[in-house]
């Protein structure tokens, strides 16, 4: 049997929509074509070994539908879609440059249109400020701690509305799954503006950034800290200082996975054998420094972004630790319409 490709899905599709889905001549035709390339690409990469195997999207769930740049028009603070008109946005374009594509998605009811920008460069943002290195720890009581001492608390949106979701998750009327989906978006906005804000901040303070490379996969197993793990939103917050700090001209340090950066005093260097979850400060058996758990690693997790700065350590793949790199591209903005709800 032959592989699934772009072309071939396409002479399918063709075959059998007029007859098994005659809603498609009533949207623009290009929705479905860009379905195919996508789908196309997933097959593409599934068969590369890059991807697991394409799913079927649930309808109701993350609808969406992308457009190329000859489909829409945008003036201002407004954007044309085929079949549909204009339709008014919250905020005007803000990036220059070639206009790639849109696309249109529903979130709870809301719509969203997230618009691909090809910028020549990133100078939209301003370089990172010379405050030098950082190492940042991320925790469950606190969503981050600085090598500076500061604390940045996590606002644990789902375990702060969890009592609201267990109520909602009980009714299956209609009305209580459109409740819900509000609930939930409104739990991924509110983790999401917290890691930007955490981000921007970091990546606007300071040039070199060290970070722990943790197992997410397999600390979420744990069900003491499985639904904490997964309320802090640890490899959203990696992706975006990746993204982030390029753009600015600075670099994320990531140290090993099996670095001990809370075992190690950032003093003298002595490593404990063992230090459990639940012990939150200790004092250097060797030098008698007594240590804050959280901010310890976090000094060590600086003192390595600095080595690796420094030495012929810090390159791909050699050592204790690794750089990453993230290379700046097409920029993405999304906006959300006003009032276009169905």
């Amino acid at each position: 049997m032959p592989k699934p490709s772009q072309a071939a899905l396409r002479r399918q599709l063709n075959a059998i929509k007029r007859k098994q889905y005659p809603w498609m001549l009533q949207v623009t035709k290009n929705a479905p074509q860009m379905a195919i390339i996508q789908l196309g690409q997933a097959f593409q990469n599934f068969f590369a070994g890059r991807a697991r195997y394409p799913q079927f999207r649930k309808k109701g769930v993350h609808d969406r539908f992308t457009l190329t740049n000859d489909q829409f028009d945008i003036d201002g603070s407004r954007i044309r879609i085929p079949h549909f008109g204009w339709v008014r946005m919250r905020e005007t374009l803000r990036f220059a440059g070639k206009i790639m594509s849109a696309t249109v998605c529903r979130v709870a009811e809301r719509w969203f249109v997230s618009i691909t920008v090809d910028t020549p460069d990133s100078s939209h943002l301003s370089k990172a400020e010379n405050q030098g290195a950082v190492g940042v720890d991320l925790g469950v009581s606190a969503l981050a701690t600085l090598s500076t001492g500061e604390t940045i608390p996590g606002p644990k949106p789902h375990q702060t509305l969890l009592a609201r979701l267990r109520r909602r998750l009980r009714s299956m009327s209609r009305k209580a799954k459109a409740k819900l989906a509000k609930l939930h978006a409104r739990i991924a906005a509110i983790r999401s503006a917290a890691l930007h804000e955490l981000t921007t901040d970091l990546t606007r303070r300071f040039h070199t950034i060290g970070i722990e490379d943790l197992n997410v996969r397999g600390m979420v197993k744990n069900r003491h800290l499985a639904r904490t793990m997964a309320d802090m939103g640890f490899f959203e917050f990696r992706r975006q200082l990746a993204y982030k700090a390029a753009m600015r001209g600075g670099r994320v340090v990531v140290a090993d996975r099996f670095y001990a950066c809370s075992k190690t005093c950032s003093a003298c260097g002595h490593r404990l054998s063992d230090l459990p979850w639940s012990v939150r400060k200790w004092p250097c058996p060797a030098c008698g420094v007594i240590h804050d758990r959280d901010v310890n690693a976090a000094i060590n997790l600086k003192n390595m972004a600095v080595s690796s700065t420094v030495t012929a350590c810090g390159e791909e793949g050699s050592g204790r630790r690794r750089k990453v790199t993230a290379k700046p591209s097409s920029v993405k903005q999304g906006v959300s319409f006003n009032h276009v709800c169905a």
